[in-house]
């Protein structure tokens, strides 16, 4: 089975997000080294394929990745690293399943929250905070909560590279199922 150059890109961006999902479990760290390495593939990637206008594309869809994610780190709710990784797949994937990796990731984060709420005995608590998070933002901005963010180790955490590799493998399957 011969791949189309986008479900090729799509799946370099899955490999890279579940090398970053497979580090975010072991040591809750997703490694500069592959990030950076994974935005330079993706951008050279690009411009072997379609030149400088492709992978001047290629380097938006990174910035625009880590942007819509950055927001959610500088909420407090979301490592750095997760961030870095989004950027990385969003320039190897390139513009055209932006929209379609960032509902896919969103929606993957949100079931498995919910799935390590549940497991953890914490539905309820999580729900309420979940409000609270809400009613917080709409007063404060961007501003982290005082208490519920990654600086508190009570705070529930996802390894928020599983949902990334998740998200990307599922825009493949779909790309590919479409064929």
């Amino acid at each position: 089975m011969k791949l189309s150059p986008d479900c090729m890109y799509l799946l370099l961006a899955s490999l890279c997000a579940s090398a970053g999902a497979v580090s975010d479990v072991r040591s809750r760290r997703i490694p500069n080294l592959l990030t950076g390495a994974s935005v330079v593939l993706g951008l050279l990637l690009h411009l072997g394929a379609g030149g400088w206008r492709q992978m001047g594309m290629a380097a938006a869809a990174g910035l625009v990745g880590g942007a819509v994610f950055f927001v959610f780190f500088v909420a407090g709710g979301m490592g750095a690293g997760d961030v870095k990784l989004v950027a990385a797949v969003s320039s190897i994937a390139g513009f055209g399943h932006l929209a379609e990796l960032f509902l896919a990731i969103a929606l993957t984060g949100g079931l498995m929250a919910v799935a390590l709420a549940v497991a953890r005995g914490r539905l309820k608590a999580t729900l309420i905070n979940v409000g609270t998070l809400i009613h917080h933002h709409a007063v404060a901005g961007v501003l982290p909560h005082p208490d519920m963010n990654l600086d508190n180790p009570r705070t529930l955490r996802l390894p928020y590279g599983v949902p990334i590799a998740a998200g990307c493998w599922i825009v493949l399957l779909m790309q590919t199922g479409t064929r």
